[in-house]
């Protein structure tokens, strides 16, 4: 027998009214109101997240510059190469850098052998080859470099991620293309200059010993020391450091870092994690009276003196403002990038071709309400204006979702709302051509009923199934705007499912208990 418990009613009608109170938000908003005034602080708040092409913002495609990261990460074998020997007794040669890998030479060639067991032990990653003369390469394996070249854009994309994120930006698009390029996508920012800025930054930062004897201007290159410029130096005019060539105490210790005010001057604090902060213990007591360079991208930004041993927490002083400290402070949070990038395009997208496109895509999605609407009503009467009444529950449903996961509306996303209308009522003519079937073999209307909904049930979930997987595949194996309209669609299947057999369903429960016996059926 037709019949829907009382707590499933409760359930189904509770679930149509959040849908509309998750939406309603968004309907506010467009008339201008503000909404996080004008809406009691126990109902929604959150709004839907347009996309770029929604509503304007920064577009940038970068090239990362992978060689030159895996460059930077084989500097790190100079520092194997003098771990793994020193107390070996060993005479060699400095290292020197030939591409991604690290050479020198033992003075004694008979060496080269029990050398190159040394480092390869050090350093079970590396591969080490031994040549003619004492002659020693070590370097990345050839799978390891691959394998690298694949981590340095990964990593590069997701320290992009987190600087964006930190600027408050809702919901970015960062994406990779190629081997070694990525898409960068902030809808709602347009101030490009700093975004890039933020984005395109390295951030290495370190701390290195200054030799305060050498003279900068009369520097002869020396092993172990090398001349930096200070930042933003131009044409010599701000002064330049003669510092060691190896970092001291990394930045890649850091732990946090923000912008603070000493003396009422901007600076930046910093805190170390406990092997940084045993580090730079060490460095700052057994150096005190010296300056040590801060060191950002080969470039000083810093240079004090040394006035007592520092532990975990420090500050960084120079020439800056509150802006720049700001940024300096959100550069060091991140991280540094592992390989410098290069912007290839920029453009700001206004959001006039958004506010077009949305409206565009409200007026596709009433014409489509519209028709389907008299369609349904046209041919099956009572039980089309049941159909249409649940299309409003469902387009509903799909934004109150939306809204709630502050998922971003792009226009394919429109396009997916505007065909999950169109779909909608499939399931809806299915169930109703099926109740007619029912009422031509003599069935009794309220066998009908129960025998459309049961019978059509299984059709129903396998149409709407199939088209679920293609979403599913699209949105796991397609980026961007495909994304954006696998989301939308795979949405509003699962809620069409809801609306066109639960929410039909009590609709007709509740118009039949309303009245007499009915021996007819408006369909």
């Amino acid at each position: 027998m037709l019949y829907v418990e009382k707590w499933k009613a409760l359930l189904i009608g509770l679930i149509c009214v959040l849908g509309l109170v998750y939406t309603s938000p968004n309907l506010w908003k467009d008339n201008g109101v503000d909404v996080s005034s004008n809406i009691p602080a126990w109902l929604p708040h959150k709004t839907l997240s347009l996309g770029l092409d929604l509503q304007g913002g920064a577009h940038l495609l970068a090239e990362v510059d992978i060689e030159a990261g895996i460059k930077q990460r084989a500097a790190a074998f100079e520092d194997t190469v003098r771990s793994a020997l020193r107390g070996s007794g060993i005479r060699r040669s400095s290292p020197e850098r030939l591409g991604t890998a690290v050479r020198f030479r033992t003075l004694d060639p008979a060496d080269a052998g029990r050398a190159a067991d040394l480092i390869q032990e050090a350093d079970r990653t590396a591969e080490v080859t031994v040549g003619e003369n004492g002659s020693i390469t070590v370097g990345f394996k050839a799978e390891d470099a691959a394998e690298l070249r694949t981590k340095i854009l990964s990593q590069v994309i997701e320290i992009i991620r987190i600087r964006i994120d930190e600027l408050g930006t809702k919901e970015p698009i960062i994406q990779r293309q190629g081997d070694n390029r990525v898409v960068i996508q902030v809808p709602g920012y347009d101030d490009s200059a700093k975004l890039k800025n933020i984005i395109g930054t390295t951030a290495q930062l370190n701390f290195r010993l200054v030799d305060a004897n050498a003279d900068p201007s009369s520097f002869i290159p020396r092993p172990g020391f090398e001349l930096l410029p200070a930042k933003d130096a131009r044409s010599g005019q701000l002064p330049k450091y003669v510092v060691k060539t190896s970092p001291t105490v990394a930045g890649d210790l850091l732990v946090d870092s923000q912008p603070s005010f000493q003396d009422n001057r901007p600076v930046v604090s910093f805190r170390f994690n406990g092997e940084g902060a045993r580090r730079f213990l060490d460095l700052t007591g057994k150096h005190i009276g010296q300056p040590l360079a801060i060191v950002l991208d080969n470039q000083v930004i810093s240079a004090p003196t040394i006035q007592s041993a520092i532990g975990a927490n420090g500050i960084i002083t120079g020439q800056f403002s509150v802006a720049e400290t700001q940024d300096l402070a959100l550069l060091l949070r991140s991280g540094a990038l592992p390989a410098p990038i290069q912007f290839l395009q920029e453009s700001t997208v206004g959001p006039s071709l958004g506010r077009d496109s949305v409206e565009a895509g409200k007026l596709a999605s009433v014409i489509a309400f519209v028709a389907v609407a008299a369609f349904m009503v046209f041919s099956y009467g009572l039980f089309g204006i049941f159909a249409a009444l649940a299309l409003v529950f469902n387009a509903g449903l799909i934004l109150g979702i939306l809204s709630a996961l502050q998922a971003t509306l792009t226009l394919p996303g429109i396009a997916g709302i505007v065909l999950t209308i169109g779909m909608a009522v499939d399931a809806n003519v299915l169930i109703f051509e099926r109740v007619r079937e029912e009422l031509a073999s003599g069935q009794s209307v309220v066998s009908a009923i129960d025998g459309g909904y049961r019978r059509a049930l299984s059709s129903i979930i396998d149409s709407q199934v199939t088209t679920l997987i293609a979403a599913v595949i699209l949105f796991a194996m397609g980026s961007g705007p495909i994304r954006g309209f696998s989301v939308t669609l795979t949405i509003g299947i699962v809620t069409s499912l809801f609306t066109a057999i639960w929410v039909t369903r009590l609709m007709v429960v509740t118009w039949l208990r309303a009245g007499t016996r009915r021996k007819t059926l408006p369909i």
